[in-house]
């Protein structure tokens, strides 16, 4: 991955498979989220420029019926991952800290 040949292959190819991901699209099923998720991973994976507004996307606040959502907490929740469990527990901790 240090070799900016491969860094860029890789990144070509995260684009030409989300490409190919919505023109499969309109086919019944879902073939073109299968091909559209490895090419963002691909993407985030090889670009700066894609990680950092992925960070921005994950910290805005959306209004939903009444209720402010972080894009950032739905999808760490969708997505299982532990460290977003480790956050909720740390700031849980620090706000039962606070009111006692």
């Amino acid at each position: 991955m240090d070799n900016p040949i491969v860094e860029w292959a890789l990144f070509a190819l995260g684009v030409l498979l989300i490409i190919a991901g919505f023109l499969v699209a309109p086919i019944p099923g879902p073939g073109g989220v299968f091909l559209i998720a490895p090419g963002l991973a691909l993407i985030l994976k090889t670009s700066i420029w894609a990680k950092r507004h992925y960070v921005r996307l994950k910290k805005k606040r959306v209004g939903f019926r009444g209720r402010h959502i972080v894009i950032g907490e739905w999808t760490d929740w969708a997505l299982r991952r532990q460290s977003a469990k480790r956050r909720k527990e740390v700031a849980e901790a620090r706000e039962t800290g606070r009111s006692n």
